[in-house]
């Protein structure tokens, strides 16, 4: 049963009133088989990455054993357990990638946000997370930061475009800061 539940009006929902956010998500998927992984992707999708208070909140709405989402949580990497920064980049390691120098490109995007994989940069900008394929071996090796992907990486084009970036998102504060003034 649809409820007409948008995701962006989840989100909104959600800043305000998470709980009743997490009970609409749950009221929308509880009457579907297999509800655990939608109600779990739908979390994810509005709230950023998955809580333990969003678990017990989500177990307690559906009935599902907070152990069995967990489990199902720490199972598929498609999961978050923290949240992520600003971007996120996913940096493919799938076997044309992995042949085309990923493990270096991997390397120098560490080096550059000073994060490892799995993790987020200490100043919340980016975290970075290896995937298996992207879907682009053409392009090998290639990153995604958030929806752009960027292919026939070097170390140097990989410097680039996470300073690109870092400007991009320096001017966006900025600018904020100057509506924020002004209003």
């Amino acid at each position: 049963m649809e409820l007409g539940l948008k995701t962006d009006n989840l989100k909104t929902l959600a800043q305000q009133y998470p709980v009743i956010a997490v009970k609409k998500i749950v009221e929308k998927h509880i009457n579907s088989k297999g509800t655990a992984i939608p109600i779990l992707q739908d979390l994810q999708n509005v709230f950023g990455y998955i809580s333990p208070d969003l678990l017990r909140r989500a177990a307690e709405f559906s009935g599902i054993p907070v152990n069995e989402l967990y489990s199902i949580v720490t199972f598929y990497a498609q999961f978050r357990l923290e949240p992520i920064g600003e971007h996120l980049i996913q940096i493919c390691h799938g076997t044309a990638c992995h042949l085309a120098g990923a493990d270096k490109i991997t390397e120098s995007i560490q080096f550059e946000i000073k994060a490892k994989t799995g993790k987020t940069s200490d100043d919340n900008l980016f975290t970075l997370e290896k995937v298996a394929c992207l879907g682009c071996c053409s392009l090998a090796p290639v990153m995604t930061v958030d929806e752009e992907t960027h292919g026939k990486l070097s170390p140097e084009n990989v410097r680039k475009i996470l300073k690109t970036v870092r400007r991009k998102n320096s001017e966006q504060s900025a600018s904020k800061g100057d509506c924020e003034d002004a209003g």
